[in-house]
């Protein structure tokens, strides 16, 4: 099917809240665990586009104790749940809340050890805008790691995934999942994506439905 586009960003407080509440343990674990384990060396100065309520930063800065992660999101909403959840965590000193939407958050060029992004690249209208902001904001040798969704052949394949896989969560967070399914890309479209942007990065699938894409760059 074609991409359905949804849109850029959960403001509202009950889409926030519900995201918030949903369970992404399994797969925000096993996103800090590869991070960690495949490149531990580009983990000092982070930035986190599209944090949500920061369950990723957490978990980062929890892990790896050099750490200091900026964590950015669009919606004030969703950066008032991780503000909280920051606080909670006692992790203030390492953990910093940006609100910004891109392309031009506002941060310093050629700063960053790491670039990373997980589900919201499905987000934006035109991909490009994350692919230039993670070159604007690495630094020579820096990391770019991005998560994202795989789009599925048809409407009713979508609705299937939502149903096997969410069937027990807040009716707004599976019609926000079914939509985010609708707009997501396929492999050979981020890698159009990539050589449009003339970004080496490496493309993979992960299971039925997400497709994970890293790489260093010079």
């Amino acid at each position: 099917m074609d991409r359905i586009l949804e849109p850029e960003i959960m403001d509202g407080r009950a889409e926030a809240v519900a995201y918030a509440r949903a369970d992404f343990a399994d797969s925000n674990a096993a996103y800090v665990q590869h991070l960690i384990e495949g490149f531990p060396n580009h983990l000092s100065r982070v930035v986190d586009l599209g944090c949500g309520p920061a369950d990723i930063p957490l978990r980062l800065a929890r892990a790896v104790r050099a750490a200091h992660v900026t964590a950015v999101d669009g919606s004030g909403e969703m950066l008032a749940i991780a503000r909280e959840a920051v606080r909670a965590a006692h992790l203030e000193g390492r953990v910093t809340l940006c609100l910004g939407r891109l392309p031009g958050v506002a941060l310093p060029e050629h700063h960053f050890d790491a670039v990373l992004s997980k589900d919201m690249l499905h987000h934006l209208p035109d991909p490009q805008v994350l692919w230039q902001e993670a070159r604007r904001l690495l630094r020579p040798g820096g990391l770019v790691y991005v998560a994202d969704l795989m789009r599925p052949s048809s409407p009713l394949e979508a609705r299937e995934i939502v149903e096997r896989v969410a069937s027990r969560e807040d009716p707004i967070l599976q019609e926000d999942f079914y939509n985010s399914l609708c707009a997501a890309f396929t492999v050979e479209e981020v890698r159009a994506q990539l050589r449009t942007a003339g970004l080496p990065l490496d493309v993979h699938p992960r299971g039925d439905r997400h497709m994970a894409i890293y790489g260093v760059l010079d």
